[in-house]
């Protein structure tokens, strides 16, 4: 599983749709001071509802179950039972933490290796070290990026319409 399709896409469409909406609006001859309030109404409504994906929709606990599967996979095809591998929790961030029975430090640094490949892991650790970045940070970062695209279309949307509005048949 790619974390691109089912958990950043989603998010990165909600701001793409919000920033066209939004800017269309606001390029639409509105004042400065207008146009300023409604795109930073529109951040904060982009950011807000990839929040609302991200907790009460369900898609970053259906991330953590699917890595967290994926992992338990690889660990029983690995053949080491005794370790279990977990996305890090509060918050939630793509850092796969690797807990069990003392291994071997081969086995330590090679299982960290392998399972930091995994699709939806950004790296892998043995016990409780600091985490990465949130997953809800990231999922609100690339709804920013995603308003900020929809907002260049809103723009070429706008010129379009200006540039057709000098023709008076």
């Amino acid at each position: 599983m790619s974390v691109l399709l089912p958990y950043f896409w989603p998010c990165f469409a909600i701001g793409l749709v919000v920033g066209v909406i939004v800017g269309v609006f606001a390029f639409h001859k509105w004042p400065r001071r207008k146009r300023n309030l409604a795109l930073a109404i529109g951040v904060v409504f982009a950011i807000a509802i990839a929040l609302v994906w991200h907790g009460p929709l369900g898609a970053a606990d259906r991330l953590a179950a699917q890595v967290d599967r994926t992992a338990r996979t690889g660990l029983n095809y690995y053949e080491t039972p005794n370790i279990q591998g977990t996305l890090h929790r509060n918050p939630l961030s793509r850092t796969l933490v690797l807990t069990g029975t003392p291994a071997t430090d081969f086995q330590r640094t090679e299982l960290a290796r392998l399972f930091s490949q995994l699709p939806g892991v950004s790296k892998a650790q043995w016990g409780n070290s600091p985490a990465g970045t949130p997953l809800m940070v990231e999922g609100a970062a690339i709804a920013v990026l995603g308003f900020l695209f929809g907002l260049l279309l809103a723009y070429l949307i706008e010129l379009h319409r200006r540039h057709n509005a000098q023709w008076n048949w």
